[in-house]
């Protein structure tokens, strides 16, 4: 999710600059950890805070459900997605999985032009890093993942990495230490690297290594505090 696609993606599901404010206001705050997992967000407090009706609310909200960043639950509402221990496992078992597959053809597809843009997206990343931009980094970093996915060539494995690369990006805002120093992209540099040698065994290697060691930064446990809505959206 960019600030420049976020705008066609909202034109194209009807939502409307509002509805696209709530959207983008809740993401930040969840990827931020104003809104930690668990937390409800009552349609009447975004009514209130927007000015809008209920049905501007939900449009954003089913967006957001839809982007796994909040769950819509029986007679409890909205809150922010907790996915458990064995959830968060699962999604990066998936993405190790995937990323295995991906990886090698990246390397094989491998040109001057697709280069660039690898090496492009690693010096955004590093920006966002210099810039102590914890938001954009996470952003950034899966935004990386989606890049190689896009170069395979492989529209299915893209498609599905779509999906596993959001909600990674949620478990990692929502689990990893917010006061941890943001780390170096070693690995990504370390993967261009070898994508421009044509190693993809090593390639292959690296990148699985390095999911293992984001999904071990983790600390999946239960996070229980009160939250101001208007706080952490930023509209107090």
């Amino acid at each position: 999710m960019t600030e420049t696609t976020a705008a066609p993606a909202a034109r194209k599901r009807g939502l409307t600059a509002v509805d696209e404010r709530i959207y983008r206001a809740v993401v930040n705050a969840v990827m931020s950890h104003r809104l930690p997992p668990g937390t409800r967000l009552g349609e009447a407090d975004f009514c209130e805070l927007y000015g809008v009706s209920r049905t501007t609310v939900r449009k954003a909200l089913q967006r957001l459900a839809h982007d796994h960043i909040i769950e819509l639950r029986p007679n409890r509402g909205a809150v922010v997605a907790s996915p458990s221990p064995k959830e968060a496992r699962d999604v990066f078992a998936a993405r190790r999985a995937l990323e295995r597959e991906i990886v090698p053809l990246v390397v094989k597809r491998a040109t001057p032009a697709s280069l660039r843009a690898i090496r492009s997206a690693i010096e955004a990343e590093e920006a966002a890093r210099h810039g102590a931009d914890r938001t954009a980094w996470i952003r950034l970093g899966g935004e990386f993942h989606l890049l190689l996915a896009a170069l395979s060539g492989n529209a299915v494995l893209e498609r599905f990495m779509a999906e596993l690369v959001s909600r990674c990006s949620l478990i990692i805002a929502l689990y990893e230490n917010p006061g941890a120093p943001m780390c170096g992209n070693h690995d990504h540099h370390d993967l261009l690297t070898l994508i421009e040698n044509g190693d993809a065994e090593l390639a292959t290697s690296l990148i699985e290594r390095h999911l293992v060691e984001i999904e071990a930064r983790l600390h999946l446990g239960e996070q229980d505090r009160k939250v101001n809505l208007a706080e952490a959206l930023g509209e107090r």
